[in-house]
């Protein structure tokens, strides 16, 4: 059984590497990309603070769909190069929004979520599986280090399924 432990962590970099530790855990011996989806998405958004929603955008060959997420729910369908989620999909970078008010291409679909990081899921043939994206209700919360925790996390997803 996994069990969520609750740390004090001296800084974010640590609170990452012990994250990315507990997603290996987590998805061992697991290949199926739903389940690993899910839980993927519930350990994100119960061990970071101030996230209001952290999911998967799956690519269907024509646009990205909603897959396993946590939150409120969300957008269904976001066509290539729209918003944040598009825009990641498109040009295969992860993409960091401060302030998604000030971002011309941003999708609103939860009017709480205030910034938002968005990493491509790029398979090893380099097509794509889809987008991993986290938002949150406050301004300027994702940084360098959040980006670099997000694509580490996001290795681990990637190897586990291995797409």
């Amino acid at each position: 059984m996994f069990e969520l432990k609750p740390h004090v962590h001296a800084s974010k970099r640590e609170h990452y590497e012990e994250l990315v530790q507990q997603a290996r855990g987590l998805l061992a011996g697991e290949r199926n990309l739903i389940a690993n989806a899910a839980n993927f998405s519930a350990l994100v958004f119960n061990s970071l603070p101030q996230l209001n929603w952290s999911g998967f955008y799956l690519y269907d060959g024509t646009e990205l769909v909603v897959g396993p997420f946590q939150g409120k729910p969300a957008c269904i369908r976001i066509a290539l190069g729209k918003g944040v989620c598009g825009t990641a999909a498109q040009t295969r970078q992860t993409q960091m929004v401060r302030d998604v008010n000030a971002h011309a291409n941003h999708i609103a679909c939860d009017a709480a979520s205030q910034s938002e990081i968005v990493v491509p899921l790029v398979k090893v043939d380099g097509s794509l599986l889809g987008v991993w994206d986290v938002d949150s209700p406050v301004t300027d919360r994702f940084d360098d280090e959040d980006r670099a925790g997000m694509e580490a996390l996001c290795a681990v997803f990637m190897d586990a399924v291995r797409a």
